[in-house]
Protein backbone atom coordinates (compact mmCIF):
# COMPACT_ATOMS: atom_id res chain seq x y z
CA UNK A 1 0.00 0.00 0.00
CA UNK A 2 2.89 2.37 0.74
CA UNK A 3 4.69 1.52 -2.50
CA UNK A 4 1.49 2.03 -4.50
CA UNK A 5 0.96 5.45 -2.92
CA UNK A 6 -2.28 4.42 -1.21
CA UNK A 7 -0.83 5.70 2.07
CA UNK A 8 0.66 9.16 1.56
CA UNK A 9 4.00 10.46 2.90
CA UNK A 10 3.50 11.91 6.38
CA UNK A 11 0.28 9.95 6.94
CA UNK A 12 0.00 8.18 10.26
CA UNK A 13 -0.27 4.40 10.17
CA UNK A 14 -2.44 3.12 13.00
CA UNK A 15 -2.70 -0.55 13.98
CA UNK A 16 -6.46 -0.88 14.33
CA UNK A 17 -7.59 0.69 11.01
CA UNK A 18 -4.83 -1.10 9.11
CA UNK A 19 -5.72 -4.45 10.65
CA UNK A 20 -9.34 -3.90 9.64
CA UNK A 21 -8.37 -3.05 6.05
CA UNK A 22 -6.13 -6.12 5.83
CA UNK A 23 -8.67 -8.39 7.50
CA UNK A 24 -6.29 -9.55 10.20
CA UNK A 25 -5.72 -9.09 13.92
CA UNK A 26 -3.64 -6.25 15.31
CA UNK A 27 -0.80 -8.56 16.42
CA UNK A 28 0.82 -9.16 12.99
CA UNK A 29 0.35 -5.48 12.14
CA UNK A 30 2.05 -4.48 15.40
CA UNK A 31 4.95 -6.79 14.50
CA UNK A 32 5.19 -5.55 10.91
CA UNK A 33 5.34 -1.80 11.54
CA UNK A 34 8.76 -1.73 13.28
CA UNK A 35 10.16 -3.90 10.46
CA UNK A 36 8.87 -1.44 7.86
CA UNK A 37 10.55 1.32 9.84
CA UNK A 38 13.85 -0.60 9.73
CA UNK A 39 13.45 -0.89 5.94
CA UNK A 40 13.01 2.87 5.65
CA UNK A 41 9.35 2.98 4.64
CA UNK A 42 8.05 4.28 7.98
CA UNK A 43 9.30 6.63 10.68
CA UNK A 44 8.46 6.64 14.37
CA UNK A 45 6.04 9.41 15.28
CA UNK A 46 7.27 11.89 17.89
CA UNK A 47 4.42 10.86 20.23
CA UNK A 48 3.72 7.25 19.37
CA UNK A 49 3.11 5.01 16.40
CA UNK A 50 4.46 5.40 12.89
CA UNK A 51 4.08 7.67 9.86
CA UNK A 52 4.95 7.06 6.22
CA UNK A 53 8.37 8.47 5.44
CA UNK A 54 8.73 11.28 2.92
CA UNK A 55 11.87 11.80 0.84
CA UNK A 56 13.66 15.05 0.03
CA UNK A 57 15.61 15.89 -3.12
CA UNK A 58 18.81 15.44 -1.09
CA UNK A 59 17.68 11.95 -0.04
CA UNK A 60 17.13 10.99 -3.68
CA UNK A 61 20.50 12.40 -4.75
CA UNK A 62 22.28 10.52 -1.96
CA UNK A 63 20.49 7.30 -2.92
CA UNK A 64 21.52 7.63 -6.58
CA UNK A 65 25.12 8.29 -5.50
CA UNK A 66 25.01 5.20 -3.31
CA UNK A 67 23.53 3.12 -6.13
CA UNK A 68 26.49 4.15 -8.32
CA UNK A 69 28.91 2.87 -5.68
CA UNK A 70 27.04 -0.38 -4.99
CA UNK A 71 26.45 -1.31 -8.62
CA UNK A 72 30.00 -0.32 -9.49
CA UNK A 73 31.22 -2.72 -6.82
CA UNK A 74 28.91 -5.46 -8.15
CA UNK A 75 30.03 -5.14 -11.77
CA UNK A 76 33.71 -5.08 -10.83
CA UNK A 77 33.21 -8.25 -8.80
CA UNK A 78 31.59 -9.97 -11.80
CA UNK A 79 34.43 -8.89 -14.11
CA UNK A 80 37.11 -10.11 -11.72
CA UNK A 81 35.35 -13.44 -11.10
CA UNK A 82 34.81 -13.98 -14.81
CA UNK A 83 31.50 -14.28 -16.62
CA UNK A 84 29.77 -17.62 -17.07
CA UNK A 85 28.27 -18.85 -20.34
CA UNK A 86 24.80 -18.69 -18.81
CA UNK A 87 25.25 -15.10 -17.70
CA UNK A 88 26.60 -14.03 -21.09
CA UNK A 89 23.74 -15.76 -22.89
CA UNK A 90 21.09 -14.06 -20.75
CA UNK A 91 22.82 -10.70 -20.99
CA UNK A 92 23.01 -10.87 -24.79
CA UNK A 93 19.31 -11.68 -24.96
CA UNK A 94 18.57 -8.72 -22.69
CA UNK A 95 20.68 -6.36 -24.80
CA UNK A 96 19.07 -7.60 -28.01
CA UNK A 97 15.67 -6.74 -26.52
CA UNK A 98 17.02 -3.25 -25.94
CA UNK A 99 18.37 -3.05 -29.50
CA UNK A 100 14.88 -3.88 -30.79
CA UNK A 101 13.42 -0.86 -29.00
CA UNK A 102 15.77 1.53 -30.79
CA UNK A 103 15.81 -0.19 -34.19
CA UNK A 104 12.96 2.04 -35.39
CA UNK A 105 15.03 5.16 -34.56
CA UNK A 106 12.41 6.60 -32.24
CA UNK A 107 10.55 5.78 -29.03
CA UNK A 108 6.83 5.83 -28.34
CA UNK A 109 4.81 5.96 -25.14
CA UNK A 110 4.43 2.18 -25.37
CA UNK A 111 8.21 1.78 -25.13
CA UNK A 112 8.30 3.10 -21.56
CA UNK A 113 7.32 -0.21 -19.92
CA UNK A 114 9.38 -2.27 -22.39
CA UNK A 115 12.55 -0.28 -21.76
CA UNK A 116 12.01 -0.23 -17.99
CA UNK A 117 11.66 -4.04 -17.94
CA UNK A 118 14.78 -4.53 -20.09
CA UNK A 119 16.80 -2.07 -18.00
CA UNK A 120 15.73 -3.72 -14.74
CA UNK A 121 16.72 -7.13 -16.10
CA UNK A 122 20.16 -5.85 -17.10
CA UNK A 123 20.85 -4.59 -13.58
CA UNK A 124 19.32 -7.65 -11.89
CA UNK A 125 21.52 -10.01 -13.92
CA UNK A 126 24.64 -8.17 -12.76
CA UNK A 127 23.53 -8.09 -9.13
CA UNK A 128 22.81 -11.82 -9.21
CA UNK A 129 26.12 -12.63 -10.93
CA UNK A 130 28.03 -10.76 -8.22
CA UNK A 131 26.91 -13.59 -5.94
CA UNK A 132 26.81 -11.57 -2.73
CA UNK A 133 23.66 -11.53 -0.61
CA UNK A 134 24.99 -8.55 1.36
CA UNK A 135 25.53 -6.52 -1.82
CA UNK A 136 22.20 -7.59 -3.35
CA UNK A 137 20.32 -6.69 -0.17
CA UNK A 138 21.99 -3.27 -0.04
CA UNK A 139 21.07 -2.54 -3.67
CA UNK A 140 17.49 -3.71 -3.12
CA UNK A 141 17.02 -1.64 0.01
CA UNK A 142 18.48 1.49 -1.60
CA UNK A 143 16.14 1.02 -4.57
CA UNK A 144 13.10 1.59 -2.35
CA UNK A 145 13.86 5.31 -2.36
CA UNK A 146 12.04 7.06 -5.24
CA UNK A 147 14.05 7.39 -8.46
CA UNK A 148 17.01 5.51 -6.95
CA UNK A 149 16.44 2.09 -8.47
CA UNK A 150 17.05 0.90 -12.03
CA UNK A 151 13.29 0.43 -12.48
CA UNK A 152 12.55 4.08 -11.68
CA UNK A 153 12.33 5.58 -15.14
CA UNK A 154 11.59 9.28 -15.60
CA UNK A 155 9.90 9.20 -19.02
CA UNK A 156 8.83 12.44 -20.70
CA UNK A 157 5.90 11.66 -23.00
CA UNK A 158 5.87 15.27 -24.22
CA UNK A 159 9.36 15.20 -25.75
CA UNK A 160 9.91 11.75 -27.23
CA UNK A 161 12.82 12.85 -29.43
CA UNK A 162 14.83 13.86 -26.39
CA UNK A 163 13.81 10.66 -24.58
CA UNK A 164 15.11 8.65 -27.54
CA UNK A 165 18.51 10.35 -27.26
CA UNK A 166 18.67 9.84 -23.48
CA UNK A 167 17.58 6.19 -23.46
CA UNK A 168 19.64 5.24 -26.50
CA UNK A 169 22.74 6.67 -24.83
CA UNK A 170 21.96 4.69 -21.67
CA UNK A 171 21.56 1.52 -23.73
CA UNK A 172 24.90 2.12 -25.45
CA UNK A 173 26.35 2.26 -21.94
CA UNK A 174 24.79 -1.16 -21.33
CA UNK A 175 26.71 -2.49 -24.31
CA UNK A 176 30.00 -0.95 -23.11
CA UNK A 177 29.55 -2.34 -19.60
CA UNK A 178 28.94 -5.83 -20.96
CA UNK A 179 31.99 -5.58 -23.23
CA UNK A 180 34.14 -4.66 -20.22
CA UNK A 181 32.69 -7.60 -18.30
CA UNK A 182 33.42 -10.03 -21.12
CA UNK A 183 37.00 -8.74 -21.28
CA UNK A 184 37.47 -9.01 -17.53
CA UNK A 185 38.32 -5.32 -17.17
CA UNK A 186 37.05 -4.73 -13.64
CA UNK A 187 38.16 -1.12 -13.21
CA UNK A 188 36.68 -0.05 -16.56
CA UNK A 189 33.42 -1.91 -15.85
CA UNK A 190 33.14 -0.19 -12.47
CA UNK A 191 33.79 3.28 -13.91
CA UNK A 192 31.23 2.73 -16.68
CA UNK A 193 28.59 1.46 -14.26
CA UNK A 194 29.09 4.43 -11.94
CA UNK A 195 28.65 6.81 -14.86
CA UNK A 196 25.60 4.85 -16.01
CA UNK A 197 23.94 5.08 -12.60
CA UNK A 198 24.57 8.81 -12.47
CA UNK A 199 22.57 9.23 -15.69
CA UNK A 200 19.47 8.84 -13.50
CA UNK A 201 20.11 12.34 -12.17
CA UNK A 202 20.26 13.70 -15.70
CA UNK A 203 16.99 12.05 -16.68
CA UNK A 204 15.20 13.56 -13.69
CA UNK A 205 16.56 17.03 -14.45
CA UNK A 206 15.78 16.81 -18.16
CA UNK A 207 12.26 15.55 -17.72
CA UNK A 208 11.57 18.11 -15.00
CA UNK A 209 9.73 15.80 -12.63
CA UNK A 210 9.12 16.49 -8.98
CA UNK A 211 8.53 13.82 -6.36
CA UNK A 212 5.10 14.50 -4.89
CA UNK A 213 4.54 11.08 -3.32
CA UNK A 214 6.33 7.80 -3.07
CA UNK A 215 3.99 6.24 -5.62
CA UNK A 216 4.50 2.95 -7.39
CA UNK A 217 8.01 1.84 -8.34
CA UNK A 218 8.94 3.26 -11.73
CA UNK A 219 6.12 5.83 -11.69
CA UNK A 220 6.42 9.51 -11.00
CA UNK A 221 4.18 12.54 -10.95
CA UNK A 222 4.81 15.55 -13.14
CA UNK A 223 5.34 18.99 -11.66
CA UNK A 224 4.42 20.66 -14.91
Amino acid sequence: MILRGEIAPGQRVAEAPLAEILGTSRTPVRQALPLLAQEGLLMEHRTRGFVVRSFTAADITDAIDLRAVLEGMAVRRVAEQGTTKGFSREMRACLEDGDAIFAKRCVTEEDEATYAAMNSRFHELIAAAADSSILSDAIERNSRIPFAGASALAFDKFDLDRMYDLLYYAHRQHRCIFAALESGHGARAEALMREHAMAAKESINIVGFQVVSRGAPGRVAASK
